[in-house]
């Protein structure tokens, strides 16, 4: 795996000139032509790439994740993710799509409060296949957002750095909004998802796959759902207000209560059968959860 470290060398790699600032630049997509290089096979960025494109004539890998480059409006990486393309053919001989990449390296953003908030949007997290989809009203404000950017690059000068922070933080904060908007807007398709996950937590506990695994993972629950573990928890979150960690806690307790109140399993078979290694801390997610012990809420019943 090839790491890229600086601007100047991906913009050779897209057979385009050195970019004027060295920490920060826009590329139009109908400029790029890919070399032919393995590099594409799978590689590093050390920076960010926020890119609004459309009809990209590639294929790629984010991570675990492929997508087409198409397929959602706007999409985001962030510094040292694998990624892998795949260009179609003849891509080296025409347009490889249109719209606009920006490239931001981290350093472009020290002593600025924007580096620590960038940390917290969580479409850089995204699986591209997740991409924000805007209205042509919101695609436009992005679009001269890119345009300004690309004109205050030709100004290198003490002020160019401020002007193009302030409007990175608008993009930034359009695009948290676009974010946000999407799981009300698909509220339908992310209601689905959530139907998912309760049912993966159900078979998990039904068919004792936690005596051999442990307890459900976040990580593997949303590789079954082919979606981010940041999604699925930023989901999880506007819909249901629990993160999928609270969810898993949610099903688990749901469980136990049905063990407790149907079997004659005693406590540490019950927090066996549900992936705890000692009772001990199956009894203290129960009471914090429920304000009683599992054996008080047995109790109750008889």
């Amino acid at each position: 795996m090839q790491t890229i470290n600086s601007i100047s060398q991906f913009h050779r790699l897209l057979s385009l000139p050195d970019p004027l600032h060295p920490l920060v630049s826009v590329v139009h997509v109908e400029d790029i032509r890919p070399v032919k290089n393995v590099v594409w096979e799978g590689f590093f960025l050390n920076f960010y790439t926020i890119s609004l494109k459309r009809n990209v004539q590639a294929k790629g890998k984010y991570g675990q994740s492929y997508y087409d480059f198409d397929k959602g409006v706007m999409s985001f990486t962030a510094p040292r993710q694998l990624q892998s393309h795949v260009m179609l053919a003849d891509v080296q001989q025409k347009e490889l799509g249109t719209g606009y990449v920006l490239l931001l390296h981290p350093d472009f953003l020290l002593q600025n409060p924007l580096a620590y908030k960038i940390l917290t949007f969580g479409y850089f997290d995204y699986s591209i296949n997740e991409a924000l989809h805007l209205s042509v009203r919101e695609e436009q404000d992005i679009l001269h957002l890119f345009r300004k950017i690309e004109q205050e690059c030709e100004h290198i000068d003490t002020v160019m750095q401020e002007i193009v922070l302030s409007q990175i933080d608008l993009i930034l904060n359009y695009c948290n909004r676009f974010y946000q908007r999407q799981f009300i807007t698909r509220k339908l398709v992310n209601s689905d998802l959530l139907s998912r996950l309760d049912q993966l937590l159900s078979n998990y506990f039904d068919e004792n796959k936690a005596i051999h695994n442990g307890l459900p993972v976040v990580k593997d629950l949303a590789e079954q759902l082919q979606v981010s573990q940041r999604y699925l928890s930023d989901m999880a979150r506007i819909l249901t207000g629990q993160n999928t960690q609270q969810l898993i806690h949610g099903k688990l307790i749901e469980k136990a209560k049905e063990r407790l109140i149907t079997t004659n399993l005693s406590v540490s078979e019950i927090a066996y059968e549900l992936g705890f290694e000692h009772s001990q801390s199956f009894n203290k997610l129960f009471k914090n959860k429920t304000n009683v012990t599992p054996l008080e809420f047995r109790s109750s019943f008889n």
